[in-house]
């Protein structure tokens, strides 16, 4: 899969496209190109090895076979590069003797169809082929596609689809056939290389995997950035390839907060291009950011995805402040995050907690633990900017966790557990996943220290010992519901897969509360799940639990890459070395896991207040930073 949105190409390891299943080349969700298939000498070729160079180009090697071999070796060898805009290029070479003539077939089709119209199998017959300039072209429904080649075929048949060349190569010699995809009336969106998180950011260590796994993250999260077409300096990441290649509010505020050690460039477009999205009016959902719902899984009503985005916004704001987030920049997001708070303040009830729009009235633990953060966070906000209120919301996060700790905890025999939700009616429901993460994820405050969190320390210690047991460590990650749940499915994406961001949010959460054990055993579950998929994290994986010489199963609906997941591998590095910036006050403090679970680390290119930022841990889980802004100072 090669990705810069808004193009993206899919093929098979072998390299043609068949048109089978998604097979092919889009651009803006569109299916550009559905079947590409070489032929030498009348054979395809045989591929030997096909494997993505970079985020947006896959190389597929292979030999062919003619009728003049002279033995059981080949003597052609063919090299075929595809970028995600259908472009290709294709290198033949020849290992034989003596001169070898050599008739060239590309057989093209497509259907312009909608992706989503592919992957519900509706995409339709193929459409009929014009000779146009030397190649092909298809017209349908206002959209116009045409192939060019360079060197111009011998022959460009279009009852066919077949563009055809006779090449003659010489001992030791080499011929290019360059073939160019282009859409001719759809609206061009320029590509956003060089928008996203810098380039020279840098992990190196003892474990080697480090390495390749953040290049891979970056490269895939730029992949999957977009342009607001009416505000084309703002850039913000879809949420997936291939269902999901458009704006999701939520997925993308988790996606730039995780990457907030690597830039705040990102988190301003994506901030700014939600701010215009919120609900106007005076009315009880002013100021919430649309969303749709999402499947909560088998034991909770679909839940509003909104919401969640409406109270990640505040915070992710707070956070890139911390970061360094221009002082401009701050004062010009900060209306639309005292927006989202108001709504907060509407919609929560008496005690500060929240319940789902909508007749189940649900409370739900995570909503509650993303309020909680907006609440503390923003206050925050309010205060570094003068504005009104900060004391209220202080008090109102005060009454938040206590109504939470009396209300959501269950107790029982083995320590007891968090609620997952509490009906209208107060009762628990006590079914158990990795959603409970969110309960340790407190955010940063002043000083770049974690802030308090909804449960008490024997609660916290609780929830640590359960996230690290078997019913939800899968050796992967974490299950989105407990293996020993009525319901569960390793499969479900909610109901017991392992969801990449959450074990990121787990680990971070852990690490911050002292749990080093279990966050440690999380890391090395998700980066060893990362070598496996080829260090392009899916959002999600089957949530079946890891025996000796296994390897993590895919879900067939995840997207990868993914945004969340792509940042959440940034995230995990990052809480190698805890690091808690306060760029306003001007200090950074580092956190390192003292037992050093991959051993020496060092990362490098990372930016606090907007500078570049460098620090290594040793194995023995001493911190130093080597490289900061001048008058940074290193905090307690």
């Amino acid at each position: 899969m090669c990705v810069a949105l808004p193009s993206l190409a899919v093929s098979a390891e072998h390299g043609q496209l068949t048109g089978a299943g998604l097979e092919g080349v889009y651009r803006a969700g569109r299916r550009l190109l559905s079947r590409s298939r070489l032929r030498i000498a009348g054979r395809e070729p045989v591929v030997v090895q096909g494997r993505l160079v970079s985020a947006d180009r896959a190389t597929f090697f292979g030999v062919a076979r003619t009728h003049g071999d002279a033995g059981p070796d080949p003597e052609i060898g063919v090299e075929r590069s595809r970028d995600a805009d259908g472009s290709e290029r294709i290198v033949l070479r020849s290992w034989s003797a003596r001169t070898v003539r050599l008739p060239v077939e590309l057989a093209l089709g497509t259907d312009l169809a909608e992706l989503a119209a592919v992957a519900t199998g509706r995409a339709g017959p193929e459409l009929p082929a014009s000779v146009h300039d030397g190649g092909l072209r298809w017209t349908a429904n206002g959209c116009r596609v045409a192939v060019t080649a360079y060197p111009p075929p011998r022959d460009a048949l279009a009852s066919a689809g077949l563009l055809r060349w006779e090449l003659e190569l010489a001992p030791g010699g080499t011929h290019t056939i360059e073939v160019r995809v282009r859409s001719e009336a759809m609206v061009r969106r320029p590509r956003c290389h060089g928008a996203g998180p810098p380039a020279d950011a840098e992990v190196e260590g003892d474990d080697p995997r480090v390495r390749s796994l953040l290049r891979t993250c970056l490269a895939d999260l730029e992949a999957l950035l977009l342009r607001d077409q009416d505000h084309p300096l703002d850039v913000y990441p879809a949420a997936g390839v291939p269902w999901r290649c458009g704006l999701a509010p939520a997925e993308a505020l988790w996606a730039v907060r995780m990457a907030l050690p690597v830039g705040t460039r990102l988190a301003t477009g994506t901030l700014r291009t939600l701010a215009r999205t919120q609900l106007g009016g005076t009315g009880r959902d002013a100021g919430r950011i649309p969303g749709p719902l999402r499947d909560a899984g088998p034991h909770l009503p679909p839940n509003c995805t909104g919401v969640e985005a409406t109270l990640a916004f505040p915070a992710v704001l707070a956070e890139a402040w911390r970061w360094g987030l221009p002082e401009q920049e701050l004062h010009e997001l900060l209306p639309a995050a005292e927006r989202c708070l108001r709504w907060l303040r509407t919609a929560a009830g008496e005690d500060g907690l929240l319940s789902e729009p909508g007749p189940s009235g649900a409370q739900r633990a995570e909503t509650q633990a993303h309020a909680h953060r907006a609440a503390v966070l923003g206050a925050d906000l309010l205060e570094a900017s003068g504005r009104p209120g900060t004391g209220w919301w202080r008090e109102r996060a005060g009454a938040m966790r206590r109504a939470f700790r009396e209300g959501f905890w269950i107790d029982d025999r083995t320590g007891g557990r968090p609620a997952a939700a509490r009906a209208r009616d107060g009762r628990p429901v006590p079914h158990l996943g990795g959603g409970a993460a969110h309960l340790l994820d407190t955010g940063l405050t002043s000083g770049g220290r974690p802030a308090p969190g909804l449960l008490d320390k024997v609660q916290t210690e609780q929830l640590a010992r359960l996230l690290g047991a078997p019913d939800l460590d899968t050796g992967w990650g974490l299950r989105s519901l407990g293996a020993k749940e009525p319901g569960h499915n390793p499969y479900g994406h909610r109901s017991g897969a392992v969801r990449v961001h959450e074990t990121a949010v787990a680990v971070a959460g852990l690490a911050a509360a002292g749990y080093e054990k279990e966050a440690s055993s999380l890391l090395r579950g998700v980066l060893d799940a990362a070598q496996a998929f080829g260090h392009r994290l899916p959002d999600m994986y089957a949530g079946e639990q890891r025996t000796t010489g296994a390897v993590p199963l895919p879900h067939p609906a995840a997207c990868r890459p993914a945004a969340v997941s792509a940042a959440a591998g940034i995230h995990l590095l990052g809480a190698l070395a805890g690091i808690g910036p306060d760029a306003p006050a001007g200090t950074v403090a580092l956190r390192p896991l003292r037992s050093a679970p991959l051993g020496a680390v060092r990362l490098s290119g990372l930016r606090v207040a907007g500078e570049p930022f460098a620090v290594r841990v040793s194995r023995l889980g001493l911190g130093m930073v080597e490289e900061a802004a001048d008058g940074l100072q290193l905090g307690v």
